[in-house]
Order: C-alpha cells, then sequence, then structure tokens
C-alpha cells in the first residue's frame, strides 16, 4: 500500500508540474490583457508609454556598434508662451527640435526622463516605408505593383488577394478593417487584444475576408495594412523586420539605446505601431529622412525614395491630409518639403525639408481626436520652425 502511494504521488508530480505551467502561462497572458484595458487609463498613461516592456511580449533591436552620434548644441531655443501653454494642454512628454543637424531644444515634461524608451505607436509605418525603399533598390522586391500574395502567401484567399506593394503604402488596400479607437470591439482593439494574448497578426491579417473599395480605388487609413507591408518584407527576404531594420538603417544612424519592438506570440514584430526609441533616437531617424536619406556622408535611404514617399501621392477625400508612403502631408496650407509621420495620441516625426528641421514628439494626449487637434498640433509645429 505504502509503494502504491509512493508510484500514485511520483505520477501526479509532472501533472501538478504541467497545471503549475499552464497557470503561469495563462496569469501572463491575464496580466498582459489587464495592461491593454489600463493602457490609456489617465493614472497609468505616461508611465505606460515609457514602459511599454513591462506589459507585452517584445524583442530588441539591434543598435549595433557604431558610436552614439552626439549632436552639436546651438543657442537653446526659447519657447513662447502659447507654446508653452500647447505644452501643457496636450500632456507633451517629450519635446526635441533639430535645426541645420544641431541640436536646438529638448526637454522632458510630466516626470519623463531623456533615457526613457518611447512607444511611437504610427510612427514606427514610417521607418518602415523607409526600409521598403532600401529592399525595392536592392532588388529583393522586384516592383511595387506586386501583389502582397507573391511574397506573402499566407493571405492567398483574404481580402487581400489582388491587392499591390503599392496599395498597401497608400492605405488603399480598400480592405475592410474598424480602426476606431475609442470602441472595444472594433478591429484595431481586437488586434491588440491578440498581441497581447500572444496570438498571431499574421493569422489575423489572413482572416480578413471583406473589402469596401476596388484596391488603389481610395484611401482609408488601415492600419492593418503596414503589417501586411511587413509580411511581404519578411516573405521578400526571409528576415525578421527587427534584423532587417537593424542591419539596414538602425546600425547606420549612432542610436543611443537598442530599441525594442512589441511582438505577437510568434515573435513577429507589431510594425504597425509596437516601436519603442528615445525621443533623441526619434530625432536621429527623422534627420536622416530630411537628409534625403544620407547621414554622417553614408546613403542609407535612396534620395528618390524618400522624394518619392514623403509627398501625398494616395487618392485622399477632399480636404483630408495628404498621406504617401506612410508618411502624411498636411492638408491645411501645406508647405514645400513638409511632410510627417504621426501617431496616435501625440507621436511626431515633423520635418521641414526646406528649413533643414526635424522636431520630434511625443505625448500622452488623451484628447488627441478631440476636433483641430491634430491641426493644431501642425500649427505649434510651425510655429517652431518660424522661431528658430
Amino acid at each position: 500500500m505504502i509503494k502504491y502511494g509512493k508510484r500514485a504521488v511520483t505520477a501526479l508530480i509532472p501533472i501538478a508540474l504541467g497545471l503549475r505551467a499552464v497557470f503561469l502561462f495563462r496569469w501572463k497572458e491575464l496580466m498582459r490583457l489587464l495592461a491593454v484595458n489600463s493602457l490609456f487609463s489617465a493614472e497609468r498613461i505616461i508611465h505606460n508609454f515609457s514602459h511599454m516592456n513591462h506589459a507585452f511580449l517584445h524583442t530588441t533591436v539591434s543598435r549595433g556598434d557604431a558610436p552614439v552620434s552626439n549632436f552639436l548644441m546651438t543657442n537653446r531655443l526659447s519657447l513662447t508662451s502659447e507654446l508653452e501653454e500647447w505644452i501643457v494642454a496636450r500632456r507633451v512628454t517629450a519635446l526635441v527640435v533639430l535645426k541645420d543637424a544641431k541640436l536646438a531644444y529638448e526637454n522632458y515634461y510630466l516626470g519623463t526622463q531623456p533615457n526613457d524608451l518611447r512607444i511611437s505607436w504610427s510612427v514606427a509605418k514610417s521607418f518602415l516605408s523607409a526600409l521598403t525603399g532600401i529592399l525595392l533598390k536592392e532588388g529583393a522586391i522586384a516592383s511595387m505593383d506586386d501583389p502582397v500574395v507573391k511574397y506573402a502567401p499566407a493571405l492567398k484567399g483574404s481580402a487581400y488577394d489582388q491587392v499591390s506593394l503599392r496599395n498597401v503604402l497608400q492605405m488603399s488596400s480598400g480592405v475592410m478593417f474598424d480602426e476606431e479607437y475609442l470602441d472595444k470591439n472594433s478591429d484595431i482593439n481586437r488586434m491588440g487584444r491578440e498581441l497581447a494574448l500572444g496570438g498571431t497578426l499574421d493569422g489575423f491579417a489572413a482572416k480578413l475576408q471583406h473589402r469596401f473599395a476596388k484596391p488603389g480605388e481610395v484611401m482609408q487609413y488601415v492600419s492593418i495594412d503596414t503589417h501586411v507591408i511587413g509580411m511581404v518584407l519578411r516573405g521578400a527576404t526571409g528576415r525578421s523586420i527587427p534584423d532587417l531594420l537593424s542591419d539596414k538603417i538602425i546600425r547606420h544612424l549612432g542610436f543611443e539605446e537598442a530599441p525594442y519592438y512589441l511582438t505577437d506570440g510568434e515573435g513577429v514584430a507589431f510594425v504597425l505601431g509596437g516601436l519603442n526609441l528615445r525621443t533623441r533616437d526619434y530625432a536621429r531617424f527623422g534627420l536622416m529622412i530630411q537628409q534625403d536619406g544620407e547621414y554622417e556622408g553614408k546613403q542609407i535611404v535612396p534620395k528618390q525614395w524618400i522624394r518619392t514617399s514623403t509627398v501625398a501621392s494616395a487618392k485622399t477625400l477632399p480636404g483630408e491630409d495628404g498621406y504617401g508612403y506612410q508618411w502624411w502631408v498636411a492638408a491645411n496650407n501645406p508647405k514645400e518639403g513638409e511632410f510627417f509621420a504621426r501617431g496616435v495620441y501625440g507621436q511626431y516625426i515633423y520635418i521641414d525639408r526646406t528649413a533643414k528641421v526635424v522636431i520630434a514628439l511625443n505625448s500622452a494626449n488623451r484628447q488627441f481626436l478631440d476636433d483641430g487637434v491634430g491641426e493644431d498640433n501642425i500649427e505649434a509645429l510651425r510655429s517652431i520652425v518660424a522661431i528658430l
């Protein structure tokens, strides 16, 4: 009887260990889901935006072994009282201004620090645009008019059949995807839960079955298009986006710290909004773009791609901001050489090529969708250019 009892206990040990492993796995999933639900709360948003790796799966993007590219300091910019009020109203957490490739202004707000790695949200899309231009130049991708399924066969039979790489770069796939951030049941929020629970974003994209328009017919901003760009780049090269971005771009820019991407359960980078950098490193990337893809004497991104991708080419509706290849152009009084990357809650890389100005802005503005906020932000960034 004693021997039998010992055998029974011994047999139960692996079962108990298995149950413990399942519990721990589900516990981590639960914690990530809770993190999503409180991600944008008034009490947590500022901390969360600088510590996304505490709540989500993530992977490092190597910065390479190049020395940090330090900025020369010019006379410090003095902000007007109107700009100071805008910073408070828009819950700005970081502001870095470059003029003529020199640091004209830098400040951090609301308890944040210079070494925080801040979430990009959709500013990450413009990094993927630059990477696409390089791979097209190198011939890994034959043409922008290739169908995405040529490189991402998992999308065959989905709404992305017959959609080209150009279509997704211009947010003109015509694929039905609800981008309503404040609706918990929208596609963008369901995708966020997929990310939090360790699901598969490739699978999420492949399950989309409906289009509201023919590919290329009209521009409608759907973030899943950018994930499909990532699928194309991975399929064309057999490499991950963090690996490609490090090798082709980041290692040449002298970043201060290695960035990281949020990932899904398969380790696939959340390329449409999951990149995390120091604000000065956002400015370094912006400076490379402002200099037509050149940085410290080396051509990183083809000049022609920079010039083509940063002008409005998508078929946007009258009165809407223009869109290129994952870059925005203001509808209100557009200026030659002015364009920007933009992310929810107030993230920007603003570039005025003519004035040789780059502005990297991070914010935690929960009112970012209010009427006039986007236009007001661009006017504030323009006013910074005006007083430099």
